[in-house]
């Protein structure tokens, strides 16, 4: 199991400088870098485009993803424009999760209706993805169709869309921000019983050093359970990247 970890954090405290931060991850040995899109929650999560794009001139190598990308919070040609965008400075290292979202104060911040989420979600997705393969689509004309393809596409989400995940994405994001370790391991079994490809746990916080034993306890049953990788949030105050890695040697 490959093991990544998060450049933002969960709390209140303030956001760590990006480019470093970057290249400590990668220094103690993490594989993979990601972000998520959070907004209007009190505290500061940097915007998953600025920050990757920082992190992959700050880094060699490591994959490079959105965990996850509130798809229902953007207009489809504007959020495709962006992935582009990015998709120029992180080359091949891309991956992009993409979510319906679930907190209704992110879509209160941005005057978007959180109630008809999973229907926009559905729509924008499919439009997304046009676009990011073909560059165009009837409506809209923002770039030759990109060389390399589309970045991998994995579904952050729960319930039915587990199954959803396995039929229709690359992969499928399991947030351990508010399920058990069971929950999870339960539902990543339906997940492969589906015929579901990449599965990454992500969001397994660490908030102090006294959360490495039952961490690393967590992580060693997610590989055991057959999850390609999982990606930790180590929060401020919490143990170092280091000790994280070592976890997991």
């Amino acid at each position: 199991m490959r093991l990544g970890a998060t450049l933002g954090h969960l709390s209140s405290t303030p956001p760590r400088p990006i480019a470093p931060w970057a290249e400590q991850l990668v220094d103690a040995g993490f594989e993979s870098l990601w972000v998520p899109e959070i907004i209007g929650r009190g505290f500061m999560v940097p915007d998953p485009f600025v920050t990757l794009a920082v992190a992959a001139t700050a880094t060699q190598g490591v994959e490079l993803g959105t965990a996850t990308l509130q798809v229902p919070l953007h207009h489809p040609a504007e959020l495709a424009h962006r992935i582009l965008s990015l998709q120029l400075v992180c080359g091949d290292r891309l991956s992009l999760g993409v979510s319906p979202g679930s907190t209704d104060i992110d879509f209160a911040t941005l005057d978007r209706d959180h109630a008809a989420r999973f229907r926009t979600f559905t729509s924008n997705v499919a439009r997304l993805r046009v676009l990011l393969e073909n560059g165009r689509d009837e409506h809209a004309d923002l770039a030759p169709a990109p060389v390399s393809g589309r970045p991998p596409l994995l579904l952050g989400s729960w319930g039915a869309n587990v199954d959803r995940a396995a039929r229709e994405f690359d992969g499928w994001l399991a947030s351990a921000y508010r399920r058990s370790t069971d929950e999870i391991i339960t539902a990543h079994d339906r997940y492969r019983a589906s015929g579901g490809r990449r599965a990454i746990v992500c969001a397994v916080q660490l908030a102090e050093p006294g959360d490495l034993g039952r961490i690393g306890d967590d992580l060693a049953r997610y590989a055991e359970a057959g999850f390609d990788d999982a990606v930790v949030v180590i929060e401020p105050g919490g143990p170092a990247p280091e000790e994280v890695r070592a976890l997991f040697g």
